[in-house]
């Protein structure tokens, strides 16, 4: 007598996935199908948004799922943007999934630009990433506050910055580390100024300009290099709760930057927090006489 054993059989699989182009009508009937749904946060629909209109969306394995009964389970905010962008993109959309999921959706460390910059292989990642997030934010909006969702950016964004010019940011980030040891100023405002400055002044004697900083040794009173030395490092005034931030670093470090360039202007220096409606200096140009 010959035993057998039957294979139980498999529960037929109803998970699909599909690439859909959504415009921001399917966006709005897909929402219509939700029922229970995480608590919307305008600012990360917003800067999904932003990232659609800069052409920056790019099509991954986060998309938009609905459960057996075609309830929406995830992506409300991706489907938010799109219609805030009013522009379609391609997403994927999964069909099929158990509800049960629900509560594991979306609970990972979301990947930072040091995460993103790792594949590198270049070192400080964190200063990096900050370093070339502010030059962009000084480069697209410099009169305007560095936070906020308008301040956000895209890892592809400061990654394709960092290997459009990989070793000059990675120069500043060492300028950064070593002359904030003799400054105010943070690491990321130092490393930014000295990237923007240095970029648009490759005549400038900028060996000169940093062993004045880091020393202070013989300068003249009326040295630029002496004055940005005296910053203190907490300029908040008395009574006041408003302390230097980022955009204030970096147009103190331009500012003296400037004064050390034009000797003329060395008189007008004022190494201050910028007041209301003042505008970001631009760092003055050095270039190679033809």
């Amino acid at each position: 007598m010959t035993n057998t054993t039957t294979k139980p059989e498999e529960p037929e699989r109803k998970l699909a996935s599909r690439v859909v182009k959504v415009t921001p009508e399917i966006a709005e009937i897909f929402l219509a199908q939700t029922s229970v749904n995480r608590r919307l946060d305008m600012g990360q629909v917003r800067a999904l948004a932003e990232t659609i209109l800069r052409g920056e969306w790019k099509l991954t394995h986060q998309g938009i799922a609905f459960d057996e009964i075609g309830t929406l389970l995830d992506g409300q905010h991706r489907l938010r943007a799109i219609i805030e962008a009013n522009t379609p993109v391609e997403m994927l959309v999964f069909d099929g999934l158990s509800r049960d999921i629900f509560p594991v959706l979306d609970t990972g460390k979301r990947r930072s630009a040091a995460d993103t910059l790792l594949s590198t292989g270049a070192k400080y990642l964190p200063l990096l990433s900050s370093t070339i997030r502010h030059v962009i934010l000084f480069k697209t909006m410099p009169n305007t506050p560095w936070s906020g969702v308008r301040a956000q950016l895209s890892n592809d964004r400061i990654l394709a910055a960092y290997n459009s010019d990989k070793d000059r940011y990675e120069e500043a980030v060492a300028i950064g580390r070593e002359l904030s040891k003799h400054l105010f100023a943070s690491q990321t405002a130092v490393a930014v100024g000295f990237f923007l400055t240095t970029e648009v002044a490759p005549a400038a004697d900028v060996d000169e300009w940093i062993s004045g900083l880091k020393s202070g040794a013989n300068l003249d009173p009326s040295d630029a290099r002496l004055a940005l030395r005296e910053v203190p490092r907490d300029t908040r005034k008395r009574g006041s709760r408003r302390r230097t931030g980022m955009r204030d670093q970096v147009s103190i470090y331009i500012k003296a930057w400037n004064a050390w360039v034009e000797l003329d202007k060395a008189s007008e220096l004022r190494l201050r927090r910028l007041r209301k409606g003042e505008k970001m200096p631009m760092p003055v140009e050095v270039k190679f006489e033809r």
